[in-house]
């Protein structure tokens, strides 16, 4: 007799303890539920588009020439930038600059030593002596770039045309 209420007991247990289990699975699978239920109704985050590097291809006048007949003017093609003193409203241009141009691989801002063309300079009576030249790239400035004439030295700052 005693043995058989220690196996009802047992089995007593067991069958709360399964039942238990049950439940408790239960509970997670509606939590679990839940939970995907509010995540289908939360908005998908916004993803910022990806900036891209500046495509700096084109012409570039100088901004801060201070005359209105004369300014700088640089040419930029794939791998070539051309610099230019432009007077007579445009009619005349002579070479300052012409070498080497690496695009920009990054957004934001650009700086690149350009390797010049230094027989193509020398040829120009306004052509620089320099075999380097460093030019940057900013939203701000433009392509910009030292220059020193008569002994005075100028950062041009340019726009897009």
């Amino acid at each position: 007799m005693y043995r058989k209420t220690i196996a009802t007991a047992v089995a007593g247990l067991l069958i709360l303890g399964l039942g238990a289990c049950g439940n408790a699975s239960d509970a997670k699978t509606a939590d679990a539920g839940s939970t995907s239920q509010s995540q289908t109704t939360k908005k998908p985050a916004e993803k910022k588009p990806v900036e891209q590097p500046a495509d700096l291809t084109g012409t570039w006048k100088q901004t801060n020439s201070g005359s209105t007949d004369s300014w700088m003017e640089a040419e930029i093609t794939a791998d070539t930038i051309t610099v230019q003193w432009v007077s007579d409203n445009g009619d005349t241009k002579s070479l300052y600059w012409k070498g080497s141009y690496s695009a920009p691989d990054k957004a934001g801002d650009w700086k690149w030593t350009s390797q010049g063309n230094t027989a193509a300079m020398q040829a120009s009576l306004l052509g620089s002596q320099d075999a380097t030249k460093d030019f940057t790239y900013t939203k701000a400035d433009g392509v910009s770039w030292e220059t020193t004439a008569m002994g005075t030295t100028t950062v041009v700052k340019t726009a897009k045309q």
